[in-house]
C-alpha cells in the first residue's frame, strides 16, 4: 500500500478492524520510511452495477462519483470523515442489497439523502438543493420549514443530529 505522504510502498498493519458486519476492514497502517500513520479500507469488489442516469444514460456505477456529492455536502460540517464513510457504506449496501444489475440515479439520490437528513440537515439541504434542482428561494425555504417541522416533533436539533 502506497504512504499518502512520501509514496513509498512499505508500511505494516498497526491495527485491523471488521466494519459492516466483516463486509469490509479498515486498517491502520505506519509508513516504514516516514513514520506517517494512515488510514486503507479493504472490501469485496462490488458487482458491475449499471446506474441509468436521468437523460436514460447508463454507466458504471462509481463509488467515488457518490463519496465526491457526499463529502461536498458535508464541507465544514462537524462530522468525522469515519462517519461520512460509514454513511457511504450504507447507502452501498442498500444499493446492492437489492440484487438489481441496473438502478436508477435517482433511487441512489433518494438513498442517500435520507440518510443525509438523518445525520446532518445542513447537509441535506445542500445536497438536495442541487439533487433536486431548487428552482428558487422559495423552494428551498419550504424544504428547511418541513425540515425544522420534523426536527421539533422528533425533538432533534435542526443542525446536527447525534
Amino acid at each position: 500500500m502506497k504512504c499518502p505522504y512520501c509514496h513509498q510502498t512499505d508500511s505494516k498493519v498497526i491495527d485491523s478492524r471488521d466494519l459492516r458486519g466483516g463486509e469490509s476492514i479498515r486498517r491502520r497502517r505506519e509508513c516504514l520510511k516516514c513514520g506517517h500513520r494512515f488510514t486503507t479500507y479493504e472490501r469485496v469488489e462490488p458487482i458491475n452495477l449499471l446506474v441509468i442516469k436521468k437523460d436514460g444514460n447508463r454507466q458504471e456505477y462509481s463509488r467515488q462519483k457518490l463519496s465526491k456529492g457526499v463529502y461536498t455536502a458535508f464541507t465544514k460540517r462537524p462530522v468525522k470523515a469515519e462517519n461520512i464513510e460509514q454513511l457511504i457504506d450504507e447507502v452501498e449496501s442498500e444499493i446492492f442489497r437489492s440484487g438489481e444489475l441496473e438502478v436508477t440515479s435517482r433511487q441512489i439520490g433518494e438513498i442517500l439523502m435520507e440518510k443525509l437528513r438523518q445525520t446532518d440537515s445542513l447537509a441535506y439541504i445542500r445536497f438536495a438543493s442541487v439533487y433536486r434542482e431548487f428552482a428558487d428561494l422559495n423552494v428551498m425555504r419550504s424544504e428547511i420549514e418541513k425540515l425544522d417541522e420534523e426536527d421539533k416533533l422528533n425533538g432533534h436539533n435542526i443542525e446536527t443530529r447525534n
